[in-house]
């Protein structure tokens, strides 16, 4: 599978001898990336590690491209606990309270860091980690004022050509939808259920609420899961198919290569 092969990769933290990442940290314009996932209920289709599992796959391929660019990259093991407090309800779900999973981000940079990497970019792959991995951003960047410290949500960076690929209408690439359940196709096809391909159309309320993963609104709700699903799944995963998480794949690729780019211009 997928994770496999990119847990054996040049870019690996985890594979790699202790003297070799000290070397490419104090390597001009080094990048050290670390994913930040979830493992919660993603319906009855989809393994409870979509989030990590998705978020560590985009993340390790784009930066093996940005090393093979000659930009020194390093990806540190997933950080797999998310902040999913909403999800428990349904069960499968481990969470980690606010206030924790701040404090774990900002002591993994911080021992990281110690290695003298110059850019460190937090990908982040749950929704419900964004503002989260946003604050770390700047209580990271505070603490290191000779570190570049950039953040993102990876699937964000679909939003200028996911309309190109995607077939639903607004509310079908929600929690485990078009969108999640065809990037599983393409990387991890055995992990998918398509026997259980069962959501529900996002029912939300407010006018100014989130509509879709491309269509979110000003106004943030809190609501356990439950309530908007029987299944636990939102969306529609019936229309997902490996040719879609290919091409979604290889553009968010691109995507993250391209601000790494950038790192070493700044």
């Amino acid at each position: 599978m997928y994770y496999e092969a990119a847990h054996g990769s040049t870019v690996s933290w985890a594979t790699k001898p202790y003297a070799e990442i000290s070397s490419i940290a104090t390597r001009d314009g080094s990048v050290l990336f670390v994913p930040v996932g979830s493992v919660e209920q993603h319906g009855h289709h989809l393994p409870v590690s979509t989030d990590t599992l998705l978020v560590d796959a985009v993340t390790n391929a784009a930066a093996q491209r940005a090393d093979a660019e000659g930009i020194p990259s390093v990806v540190t093991p997933p950080l797999w606990a998310g902040f999913s407090p909403h999800h428990t309800s349904l069960g499968g779900t481990i969470t980690l309270p606010h206030d924790d999973l701040l404090a774990t981000i900002e002591d993994v940079a911080d021992s990281a860091l110690e290695a003298g990497f110059e850019t460190l970019f937090l990908v982040n792959g749950h929704g419900g980690n964004a503002s989260l991995v946003d604050s770390a951003v700047s209580t990271i960047g505070d603490a290191h004022s000779d570190v570049e410290v950039l953040g993102t949500t990876y699937f964000n960076l679909a939003a200028p050509f996911v309309d190109s690929i995607r077939e639903s209408d607004s509310g079908g690439m929600a929690h485990g939808g078009e969108f999640e359940t065809s990037l599983m196709l393409h990387l991890y096809p055995d992990l998918v259920d398509r026997d259980s391909l069962e959501a529900e159309p996002l029912s939300e309320p407010y006018d100014h609420g989130m509509n879709d993963m491309f269509d979110g609104g000003p106004l943030a709700v809190y609501r356990e899961f439950a309530e908007y699903s029987d299944s636990g799944a939102i969306g529609d995963p019936g229309l997902a198919t490996a040719a879609k998480g290919e091409q979604l794949f290889e553009r968010l690729c691109d995507e993250l290569v391209a601000i790494v780019r950038q790192t070493q211009t700044s």
